[in-house]
């Protein structure tokens, strides 16, 4: 699984106009599946998103959590985008290749399951729509953007 993780004020994902999702500070998470990604994978960055220390404390230095803030602040949450173009490879040609993206059954199956894992921290999780054309607004708070790829991690999974 691949991530892109954005420390937000504020995030919300419509559909053909109508809002899906929305947070009001926390993180917005573009989620990307492979082939070859199970729950271990999704576990993992369930926690790991959780608890990465990237909110300012206060002195100003990163140093808490998502479950810290949200210790503070009940408003605050993920906001779990699914995005298999996080799986394209342009290295070759103009047109990126998606082989290694899962196929969409697996794929929304395991981003259901990441969603219910985020949870599980006794976070909040809104989300998109899975395979929709979808509109995302948000305010990056730093900015702060961190990815995640728990293939890089694979000794630790284990």
């Amino acid at each position: 699984m691949k991530a892109v993780v954005q420390r937000v004020l504020n995030a919300s994902v419509s559909v053909d106009g109508v809002v899906k999702g929305e947070i009001k500070s926390g993180l917005l998470v573009y989620l990307g599946i492979a082939h070859d990604d199970n729950e271990s994978d999704a576990d993992w960055l369930a926690e790991k998103i959780a608890y990465l220390r990237i909110f300012k404390d206060n002195n100003g230095k990163m140093n808490l959590s998502l479950k810290d803030l949200y210790e503070t602040d009940k408003s605050a949450g993920v906001l779990a985008i699914s995005q298999f173009t996080l799986l394209g490879d342009a290295r070759k040609g103009r047109r990126p290749s998606f082989d290694e993206a899962a196929p969409p059954q697996k794929a929304n199956q395991l981003y259901e399951y990441f969603k219910k894992a985020i949870v599980k921290h006794d976070l909040v999780c809104e989300s998109g729509e899975f395979q929709a054309s979808m509109k995302v607004n948000y305010t990056n708070d730093g900015p702060v953007t961190i990815l995640l790829n728990t293939k890089e991690c694979q000794s630790l999974l284990q």
